[in-house]
C-alpha cells in the first residue's frame, strides 16, 4: 500500500456536529486523535467517519483514554483514544517508529481544514532532526516544498505516514500560527505508546526493518495497563480499555533491531505483562540508567511498555538497554540475584547558625550515586525534610534490593536517635523499625579511612560471626591497647557499656572511631555517664547490654548486623524494657557507597 491507496483507516472526527479534526484507526474499534480535537466530548457527541469508504455510516465514539492534556496549547499529553460503537471492517494503520523517517523521506497527512471538511486534503512534509524530541514529546515537521497545502487547523490528530509505504510514524498535534511559516509538530509513535500502553505492542522497535504487514491487527487478551502505584494515562472511570497484543502476521519480516537486546527487552516486557509482574518502572529505569541518561518523565511511566520505549528511543547509552533488560529478567526469574542499595543521609553543622542543619541525601545503587537536592533547614523542620528526601531517594533503588539507610553525622551528634524518627508524614512508625538504620562518623568518609575500612570488610566477608571487644563502663583499659586490639586481633566490633557522653570512656570511643573499627555498638541508655565510680557490676545496665550484645554478635555475620538489629528494634518497640530498645549501631562498609571523590567522564566528552 502506498499513499492513500487502500488506506481506509484515515478518519474524520466530528464533535457536536462540526468537523473538529482527524484521526486514524489502530484497532477494529479504536481511533487515535488529539485530546484538543475532542475537548468538548463531555457535552457534545463525537462521531467518526472514514472518507475512503463513502456511504459508510458514521460511528458514534467516546473517549476511553486520555494523555493528560490540560487545555493549554503547548501542554504535554495531547492524545485521546476513542472507542467506536462497533468494530470496523477496515485494516488498521500499520505503525513504525519515527526513525523510519530519517534520510529525508517524504511524509503525508490527511486532514480536514476549512474548505475541505468533507473529503479532506493532503499535506506533504519532512521531519526536522527526527532524533531530537522537543520537550521530550514532539518532532518538528516542515513543508516538503514551498507550495501546496500547509498544516492548518483540521489536521490535528491526522496520522503522519510515509508516502512510499503508508506506515504511520506519528500524529499531527500542532501547526505554526504565523502565516507563511510552513511548519508543525507531530507526536511520534513511541511517545503515543508512552501515554497509551495499549499501542506499545503494535509499534516496531527503532532500527527494525519496517514493512507494512498485510491484514488487520489482531487482539490479544488484555494485560495490566499500568504499574501499581504509578501514574497511568487518564481514562474514563469504570471502563476497561482492552490492551492490544502484537499482531501475528505470518508474512511479516523478522525485525532487525538497532540494539541487540531490543527483541529480548520486548519479549521480557510481554512476559511481564502476561505474568502481571508487580514492578515500579521508574525504579527499574533509575537502577539501569547511566549517569548521563535523561531523567524519567515528571509524571513517571504508566507501564513497563512506557519505560521500555523511553529506554529504546530516548536514551543514547546502549548499555542502558542491556541493564534494563537484565534487571527486568532478574525480576521475572527466581530466585533473583541478591542486590543491595543504600541511602546516605549526611547531616552537618551549618555556618549560617546553630539552629540550622545542612542536609544532603544520596541513593547508591549498582555502584552509582544518585544525589537528591541538598538544603539547609532549621532543626524544627529537620525530621520532616529528611523523611521527604529519603522517600525521594528510594526511587533510585532497585525494587526488592536489600536496602540500608545510613546517617553520616558529626561526631558530637552520633548519639542522635535517628532510628526512632518517624518514618513519614502520617506514619509514626520508627524509621529503624521499618528499614535497617545505621550511623557513621562523617569524618570517616575520608578516602584514607575508607581504604582501611574496605580492607577490614574484605577480611570479614568470610566470618560467620563478629567478635566483640567489650569496653566496660569504668574505662580501665588503656586506649592505646584498645587501638592495637582493634587493628591486630580478630575483634571487629567495639561494644560500649557507657554512652559516648561518658567522660570515662570518651577516649576509648574516639580511638574506636579512628582505629577504625568497622562496627561500634552502644546503648543510648547505657551506664549513667555521671556515675564516676561504676566498675561494670552485674546490675549495671551497661554490663547487661554488653552481655546481650555478645550473644547476638557471635552468631551473626558482620554484614548481616544491620538487618539483625532491624529485627531487634521491631521486637523492642513491642516489648517494654527490651535490652535493644535504644541500641545505636555504627556500621561502616564503604563498599555500599560510591567513593565521594570518584569522578566520571562522559565518553563523548572532548577531554575524555
Amino acid at each position: 500500500m502506498t499513499g492513500l491507496k487502500g488506506a481506509e483507516w484515515h478518519a474524520r472526527i466530528e464533535c457536536g456536529g462540526k468537523v473538529s479534526g482527524a484521526g486514524f484507526l489502530v484497532a477494529p474499534d479504536k481511533v487515535l486523535t488529539c485530546a484538543h480535537v475532542v475537548e468538548n466530548s463531555d457535552f457534545d457527541p463525537v462521531t467518526v467517519t472514514f472518507p475512503q469508504r463513502p456511504g459508510e455510516a458514521a460511528a458514534a465514539a467516546r473517549v476511553v483514554a486520555h494523555g493528560g492534556w490540560d487545555g493549554r496549547v503547548n501542554e504535554l499529553g495531547d492524545l485521546a483514544v476513542l472507542e467506536l460503537d462497533r468494530e470496523m471492517a477496515i485494516a488498521p494503520a500499520s505503525l513504525a517508529p519515527a526513525d523510519a523517517a530519517h534520510g529525508d523521506r517524504r511524509l503525508m497527512a490527511y486532514g480536514f481544514p476549512a474548505g475541505y471538511d468533507e473529503d479532506g486534503t493532503i499535506a506533504e512534509f519532512r521531519t526536522v532532526a527526527a532524533q531530537l524530541l522537543i520537550s521530550g514529546e514532539w518532532i518538528q515537521l516542515e513543508a516538503w516544498s514551498g507550495h501546496g497545502q500547509p498544516l492548518a487547523v483540521g489536521f490535528s490528530g491526522a496520522a503522519v505516514a510515509l508516502v512510499d509505504t503508508g506506515q504511520v510514524i506519528g500524529m499531527v498535534t500542532a501547526a505554526a500560527r504565523p502565516q507563511g511559516i510552513r511548519t508543525g509538530r507531530m507526536m511520534p509513535t513511541h511517545v503515543l505508546a508512552r501515554y497509551w500502553p495499549g499501542l506499545s505492542a503494535l509499534v516496531p522497535m527503532p532500527g527494525s526493518a519496517h514493512r507494512a504487514p498485510p491484514g488487520p491487527a489482531h487482539w490479544a487478551p488484555p494485560g495490566p495497563a499500568h504499574a501499581p502505584g504509578m501514574p497511568a494515562p487518564r481514562a474514563v472511570p469504570d471502563h476497561h480499555v482492552p490492551v492490544p497484543g502484537p499482531a501475528p502476521h505470518h508474512n511479516a519480516p523478522t525485525p532487525n533491531p538497532g540494539h541487540p537486546d531490543g527483541p529480548r527487552l520486548r519479549a521480557l516486557v510481554e512476559k511481564a505483562a502476561r505474568a502481571g509482574l508487580d514492578c515500579d518502572p521508574v525504579r527499574l529505569y533509575a537502577a539501569a540508567a547511566g549517569p548521563f541518561d535523561p531523567l524519567p518523565p515528571v509524571e513517571g511511566f504508566g507501564s513497563l511498555w512506557s519505560a521500555a520505549w523511553f529506554v529504546l528511543c530516548e536514551v543514547d547509552d546502549p548499555g542502558t538497554v542491556t541493564r534494563f533488560a537484565e534487571r527486568l529478567d532478574a525480576l521475572l526469574t527466581a530466585p533473583p540475584p541478591a542486590e543491595t542499595g543504600a541511602i546516605l543521609v549526611e547531616l552537618g553543622h551549618s555556618g549560617a547558625g546553630d539552629d540550622l542543619v545542612r542536609v544532603e541525601v544520596s541513593a547508591y545503587s549498582a555502584g552509582r550515586r544518585h544525589p537528591v537536592p541538598a538544603e539547609t533547614v532549621p532543626r524544627s523542620r529537620l525530621r520532616a525534610y529528611v523523611q521527604e528526601r529519603i522517600e525521594d531517594a528510594f526511587c533510585h533503588l532497585t525494587p526488592g534490593a536489600d536496602e540500608l539507610i545510613a546517617f553520616a553525622l558529626p561526631r558530637d551528634w552520633l548519639d542522635w536517635p535517628v532510628d526512632r524518627w518517624e518514618k513519614g508524614q502520617g506514619d509514626d512508625t520508627p524509621l529503624g523499625c521499618v528499614h535497617p538504620v545505621v550511623v557513621t562518623d562523617h569524618a570517616r568518609r575520608r578516602t584514607s579511612t575508607r581504604h582501611l575500612l574496605t580492607s577490614a570488610w574484605q577480611r570479614l566477608d568470610s566470618r560467620t560471626g563478629a567478635r566483640v571487644h567489650r569496653v566496660a563502663c569504668g574505662g580501665a583499659e588503656d586506649p592505646r591497647k584498645l587501638r592495637l586490639a582493634l587493628v591486630q586481633s580478630e575483634a571487629c566490633l567495639a561494644g560500649f557499656g557507657a554512652t559516648p557522653r561518658s567522660a570515662r570512656t570518651r577516649p576509648h570511643f574516639e580511638t574506636s572511631l579512628t582505629a577504625p573499627a568497622p562496627v561500634i555498638v552502644w546503648s543510648r541508655q547505657g551506664c549513667d555517664p555521671d556515675q564516676a565510680d561504676c566498675a561494670g557490676s552485674a546490675d549495671c545496665p551497661g554490663t547487661a547490654f554488653l552481655e546481650a550484645l555478645d550473644g547476638l554478635a557471635t552468631r551473626v555475620p558482620p554484614a548481616q548486623l544491620p538487618r539483625q538489629v532491624l529485627g531487634l528494634r521491631q521486637r523492642a518497640d513491642a516489648e517494654d524494657d527490651h535490652w535493644a530498645r535504644d541500641i545505636q549501631l555504627l556500621w561502616d562498609d564503604p563498599r555500599r557507597f560510591t567513593d565521594p571523590h570518584a569522578t566520571a567522564v562522559h565518553t563523548r566528552s572532548p577531554v575524555a
